[in-house]
Parts: structure tokens; sequence; C-alpha cells
């Protein structure tokens, strides 16, 4: 009946010892977390030591890989926006081209398709940059001899742990034999046991020195290595975004200029042959300030031009050949024909309109 019970107890034990390696083997993280202190305290810190770095050098590459992610979906975005934006400089310059009847919005149009070319060569060089300093080193670390190597020597001692826990019980249970029955084959089996103990002892110093050596060499990289790439995509994409400001705000300038100089300008009129006096208000524009007086009354049509009255006094400020002149007449400015007025009196350039009135 003894034999029976003994021989029941060792079978749940082989079973209890199947159970914990299938669980230790399927459900862990491929090195195992405990606190049982199988040989003595300064192994028992070689085993904390081991296993925080195997989970920092895990996050960390994992944190790597949420990176390349990023900057793999910033290249696709990136793609797609240079695949439409190139679309888009093709058909502004179209419209400029085909269009020139409409001065001001065919000139926006030219100007911003020529200005996307730019935009769109500062996002491919983006691109170039996110392959080359973000995800080639990313990927070669990740996917890197060094990560692997340090994690598998992390993962040796953890099984030589757990043989050493093992084999520690067993020395225990040789140990209560041979206190029950101290015969010789009982004492050469404890023996056997001690001696199988020490050497997983010495293997295990070894290992652990080598392990915990190769993953702080691999999480002091992982951190430089990814910290350096985290500063290289912020710089680029700043150098990026401050490049593409640069381009749109001289497309906006030109834009808005062309559209005030065009506004500015008189009211086009076919030009056959200029008049003696209009060729003698340019001569005598250049050198003084003309004071004229409107022998034509004169209705304006748009908000550049300037109504005037017969009989009024205009001070004149530019003289176009078209046929046109600006000039100022009771506190508003504008454009009128030169022909409706005639010349009244001279002023040197020397005096403000304000001295004339």
């Amino acid at each position: 009946m003894d034999a029976f019970r003994k021989q029941a107890s060792k079978l749940r034990e082989q079973v209890a010892k199947q159970q914990q390696a299938v669980i230790k083997q399927f459900g862990g993280s491929g090195y195992e977390s405990s606190e049982v202190m199988v040989i003595d305290e300064v192994e028992l810190q070689m085993h904390h030591q081991l296993e925080k770095l195997y989970r920092s050098t895990r996050s960390g590459r994992e944190f790597q890989k949420e990176v390349v992610k990023a900057a793999e979906a910033f290249t696709a975005v990136g793609y797609k926006h240079i695949e439409a934006g190139t679309k888009l400089s093709e058909d502004c310059s179209r419209y400029g081209a085909e269009n020139t009847y409409d001065e001001v919005l065919a000139k926006a149009a030219s100007v911003y398709g020529e200005a996307r070319k730019h935009v769109e060569k500062e996002q491919d060089d983006f691109n170039r940059l996110l392959f080359t300093q973000v995800l080639e080193p990313l990927r070669a670390m990740i996917t890197g001899t060094p990560l692997e190597d340090a994690r598998h020597l992390a993962q040796r001692y953890s099984k030589m742990r757990q043989e050493a826990e093992a084999q520690a019980a067993e020395v225990c249970r040789r140990q209560a034999r041979v206190r029950e029955s101290p015969i010789p084959e009982n004492v050469a089996k404890l023996h056997a046991a001690e001696t199988r103990m020490q050497e997983l002892k010495a293997n295990m110093a070894v290992l652990g020195k080598e392990a915990a050596a190769a993953l702080s060499a691999v999480e002091a990289q992982q951190q430089r290595l990814t910290f350096q790439r985290l500063i290289a995509m912020v710089e680029g994409e700043r150098t990026y975004h401050e490049r593409v400001a640069t381009i749109l705000g001289n497309i906006e300038t030109e834009v808005v200029s062309e559209k005030q100089r065009k506004e500015a300008a008189p009211p086009v009129t076919p030009l056959v042959h200029a008049s003696d006096k209009i060729k003698y208000f340019l001569a005598e524009w250049l050198t003084s300030v003309i004071i004229l007086k409107a022998i034509i009354a004169f209705d304006a049509e748009t908000d550049k031009e300037l109504s005037l009255a017969v009989g009024d006094f205009v001070v004149v400020r530019k003289v176009n050949p078209s046929g046109w002149s600006e000039g100022e007449c009771r506190g508003r400015a504008g454009w009128f024909p030169s022909k409706y007025v005639e010349k009244r009196q001279r002023v040197p350039t020397n005096y403000t309109a304000a001295e004339v009135y």
C-alpha cells in the first residue's frame, strides 16, 4: 500500500511539472518572472536585472515598430500628395496658357502651377528623408542580430534558472530520503544531485553576466538610435513645412501684387496717336505739380475713376500715354480722361497740393 502511495505521489509531481512547463512555454513572454530564490540573493538580483532589461528592450523594439508604422504612413500620404499636386500643377499651367484673356486669374494660375512643382519637390525630399534617416535605421535594428542574440541569452538563462529551481527541489527530496534511509544508493544519488546543482550555479553565473552585458548594450543602442531618428524626423518635417510656407508666401505675394497692379492701372483705351495736349502734360508732369481745370464733366463708372464737374480744379499725380490721368479733386482720387481738362496753373514740385489750395 505504501509503495502504491509513493508511486501515485510521484506521478502527481510529474504531471505538475509538465503542466508548469507548458504554462511557462506558451503563456510567458520569453523571460519568466519569479520571486523564488533559487540559489542565493546575488542570483536573485541578477534575475531581476535580466527581467528588467528584457522588458525594456522589448518595449523599445515595440516603440520602434510604432515609429516605423507612422513614418510609412507619412510616406504613403506624401506620395498621394505629390500625385494630386502634380495633377493640379499641370491643370493650372494649362489654364494659364489657354485663357490669356483673363489676365489676373490666368497669371495667378500660371504662378501657382509653377510653384506647385517646387512644393512637390519638397514633399519628395521629405519622403526620401523619412526613408533613409528613419525607416532604414529602425528596421535594421528591429530585425538586427544584436537584439535577437541578447534576448536569446536571457531566455537561456531563464530556462537554466527553471532547471536549477527543479534541481534544488530534487536535492531537497534526496536529502529527505537520505535522512529516512541513509543507504549508499540514496547517498550517491544525493551527491549526484548536489554536483549537478553546483554545475548549474556556475553556468548561471557566467551566462547571467553575459546576458546582462548584451542586453544593457542593446538597450543603450535602442534608446540612442530611436532618439536620434525622432529628432531627424522632427527636423525634417519642420524644414519641409518652413520651405513650403516660404513658397506659398511668395505665391500669395506675387498673385496679390499682380492683382493690385491691374486694379490700380488706368482704364485701357486704344491709343492711336497721343495729342499734343497729352504730350505736353507728360513732359510737364515730370518736372512740376500740375493744376488742371475740368472743361468737360465726367461721371466715374468704377471706383478707380474720378468724377469731375466743369470748373473743378484737379491736382495731377500721374499722366498715362493711353489718354488717362490720375489726380485728386475735392478730397477724392482717381483716373479721368486727359482731354476733359486743360492746363490751368503750373506749380514747382517743391510745393504740395495743400499749399496750392
